[in-house]
């Protein structure tokens, strides 16, 4: 068993960062991959970005070059740094814990989100 608590969401204007938080616990936190995924109002949730257990990290074309995900294994955390926020970025972001693929339903599992609102 994972489980996982985001923090760090909040407003910020267009341009700024942020840094999410994700703490897991459990002893198998370093077995699975973790990642991020975002659910804006309306639409399904998607794949933003995830770090392989043995440091590998891909993102989604949309936040590529912007965002960077990270992991200690130590401290049984998962770090999301945004930079350079846009306006559609806005969205309830999602720690989750599972396989090394990009799909939602290959995640084991989930946080509850934290809220990120970018203003134009």
């Amino acid at each position: 068993q994972v489980q996982l608590v985001e923090s760090g969401g909040g407003l910020v204007q267009a341009g700024g960062s942020l840094r999410l938080s994700c703490a897991a616990s459990g002893r198998t936190f370093s077995n699975y991959a973790m990642g991020w995924f975002r659910q804006a109002p309306g639409k399904e949730r998607e794949f933003v970005a995830i770090v392989w257990s043995g440091g590998s990290t891909y993102y989604a074309d949309s936040v590529k070059g912007r965002f960077t995900i990270s992991r200690d294994n130590a401290k049984n955390t998962v770090l999301l740094q945004m930079n350079s926020l846009k306006p559609e970025d806005t969205a309830v972001y999602y720690c989750a814990a599972g396989q090394p693929t990009m799909s939602p339903r290959d995640m084991n599992y989930w946080g509850k989100g934290t809220l990120v609102t970018v203003s134009s």
